[in-house]
This record gives C-alpha cells, sequence and structure tokens, in this order.
C-alpha cells in the first residue's frame, strides 16, 4: 500500500441507522483503493460493528450489503479501532471480534494518526 496519507473515519452509529454505516464503508473501501492507509474509529454503538457476524444489513433498495462493504474493507487493510470505553459499557464481549478489529482508545487513535496530516470523515 503506498503510504500517500491516513484516512480517518468515526463511526458513532451502528445499526439503527444502517444507512449511515453504508456511506462510512464506501467511503473507507474508496480510500484503500486509493492507496490510502484507513483506519475507523468506532464508537457509541458502531463498536458493534467490530463483532463477527453483527454487519449483517442492506440499508436501503439498492444499497450494497453492508456484510460485503465490510468485508471489502477488512480485504483491502481498513482497520477497525473499537474505542474500549463504549465496549466496556455494552458489556460486549473481545473474543468475538473480526480479524481487523482492536480496542483503542484515544491514545492509540493518535499513534495511529502519528505527526503526518491526516483526512477526517465522521458519520
Amino acid at each position: 500500500m503506498a503510504d500517500n496519507g491516513k484516512v480517518l473515519i468515526n463511526l458513532a452509529t451502528g445499526l439503527e441507522d444502517a444507512e449511515r454505516v453504508t456511506v462510512a464503508f464506501l467511503v473507507g473501501g474508496a480510500a484503500l483503493e486509493k492507496g490510502k492507509q484507513v483506519a475507523m474509529f468506532l464508537t457509541k454503538e458502531a463498536v458493534r460493528l467490530g463483532l463477527d457476524g453483527y454487519g449483517e444489513a442492506v440499508a436501503c433498495d439498492g444499497c450494497p450489503p453492508l456484510s460485503r462493504l465490510l468485508q471489502q474493507y477488512a480485504d483491502g487493510g481498513g482497520e477497525l479501532l473499537v474505542c474500549p470505553i463504549c465496549f466496556t459499557a455494552r458489556k460486549l464481549d473481545d473474543s468475538t471480534f473480526v480479524g481487523n478489529a482492536r480496542l483503542a482508545g484515544a491514545t492509540p487513535l493518535w499513534e495511529w494518526i502519528g505527526s503526518e496530516p491526516a483526512t477526517v470523515f465522521s458519520y
């Protein structure tokens, strides 16, 4: 992957707004296709998207299945940084994380960003 910039996507919405989730993963996937390093910071209800089997939805008529977008994102090297406070508050089990998800709060998020500029999207 070319090291020509990082893209951070902050996603605070889970399947209660599947269209918003779909857009976030479409943007993330497009950035990966352009050679960007991409991480999605999952907060609030979005933390559930880091769990195996959770992303089974179709947001709207004509929208791609979310499971396909999540897989394409993972296959492209996209990372899921799951807020540990939000995750713990929901009493979820990190043993069922998908392969590209990990608990990562504010400090690991800043470590991922590093000292170079990053493009940020928030959904």
